[in-house]
């Protein structure tokens, strides 16, 4: 059957042919971020974000590098300005034109007002390598990375003019989905994406799970900071009183200040970097669920015609070729879905090693930092405190406060 024929329930072409240049064979087998960099043909970096204030609104753009060898490409590197929504734009693109394909997620548009800011440093920073995953995602995809929208958004000087080009068409294609959606019910998923499904929705629990406990014990984490910043220049003012106890409360209140710069750089290591991807993965599950539901449509679709042509067989005895066409993208989405699962495990492994690796050995090098702390000697502190005690117990003139520190200073 001709592929070029092929088109999904709500009108889309789907694209089953292989890729024009012989360099992207090698991006087809790529299936782990980690390979050679003499394995891919396509490097995009996000970097430099910079703050642009009009009379309308505030926003943020960021500088999108290409560097590749493709052929379809006309210059070797381009250097494009981006803001989110341009992102978003490219992401609805996708979705739109590879429907069998999983899409990597964008990070969360909307961000709470007053509790954070987002136009601060450490935002834009975790936003922007974000950002910089997505593309690095798609550009290693072995069909998206050849998708003519991410072309356009890598190499366009005036990405708007595309946008407007694509509205129309999009408002069409939704009122298609919708009505694709309500005309066919699936009976039973195969229980090979069955098993997918339940696997995304206990996946998405525990890392949900994961992620408000993450959340809580940085609050904590936070709070105690607040309480430890309040608690070490206590010490440092009352070593200024009492000269013989002076030495080991500034050894006190030195430790404690260590204490504290130990554990903000624990606690931010946590926000930027585990928090991150766990909501990148929350969200990733759900854009698998999404593809997982569009696949039942498809499939929807083709048990309803299947059984039509079942009631007239005696009239019509061979198969139709809208049902033939129906299975082939059945087929087709099954095929890509697989794919795409394969590759989302082997990335989620690599991913969430180095993440929990990395987490270890943040939380190592913590409480290493606070085992070099030069904190007086123990005893030292005890004898000083005791000799200070029983002066005061001396000066007073209270005989059975004086034995009492007698016998415990002995």
């Amino acid at each position: 059957m001709d592929n070029s024929d092929l088109s999904l329930p709500n009108g889309t072409p789907v694209d089953t042919s292989s890729p024009a240049s012989s360099s992207s064979l090698l991006n087809r087998l790529q299936l782990d971020d980690d390979l050679d960099g003499e394995m891919r043909d396509l490097f995009v970096t996000v970097d430099d974000p910079k703050k642009h204030v009009c009379t309308m609104e505030t926003y943020i753009t960021y500088r999108v590098t290409t560097k590749t060898t493709r052929a379809e490409f006309d210059l070797p590197e381009y250097s494009m300005r981006r803001r989110y929504q341009d992102f978003d734009w490219l992401r609805n693109k996708l979705e739109e034109s590879q429907p069998t394909h999983l899409i990597p997620p964008l990070p969360e548009k909307f961000v709470v007002k007053g509790v954070v800011d987002r136009f601060s440093e450490e935002f834009v920073e975790t936003r922007r390598k974000a950002l910089d995953k997505f593309l690095k995602r798609i550009a290693d995809h072995p069909v998206l990375s050849f998708n003519e929208h991410f072309h356009v958004f890598l190499t366009a000087k005036d990405l708007n003019a595309y946008k407007k080009q694509g509205m129309a068409l999009l408002s069409k294609m939704g009122e298609s989905v919708k009505y694709v959606t309500g005309s066919y019910k699936l009976r039973s998923r195969p229980l090979e994406f069955a098993a997918i499904g339940d696997y995304l929705d206990t996946f998405s629990m525990k890392l949900g799970t994961i992620d408000r406990i993450a959340q809580r014990i940085i609050k904590e984490e936070v709070e105690y900071l607040v309480e430890l910043r309040e608690y070490g220049p206590v010490y440092s003012t009352w070593s200024g009183l009492e000269r013989e106890l002076s030495e080991p409360l500034e050894g006190v209140s030195a430790c404690i200040g260590n204490c504290c710069t130990a554990l903000e750089e624990l606690s931010e290591d946590m926000t930027e970097d585990f928090l991150p991807v766990l909501r990148e993965y929350i969200l990733y599950a759900e854009s698998m669920k999404n593809v997982l539901k569009k696949r039942d449509q498809v499939q929807a679709e083709y048990e309803a015609k299947l059984e039509a042509v079942a009631l007239k067989r005696e009239d019509r005895p061979k198969v139709p070729t809208d049902v033939e066409k129906c299975q082939d993208r059945v087929e087709c989405f099954n095929a890509d879905l697989k794919a795409d699962m394969e590759r989302w495990q082997n990335n989620k492994r690599q991913d969430f090693r180095q993440l929990l690796m990395g987490m270890a050995d943040k939380n190592i090098q913590y409480y290493e930092k606070l085992k070099e702390e030069n904190l007086p000697d123990r005893r030292q502190i005890q004898n000083i405190c005791f000799a200070y005690l029983f002066s005061q117990s001396r000066s007073q003139g209270d005989p059975a406060e004086i034995a009492f520190y007698v016998d415990v200073y002995a």
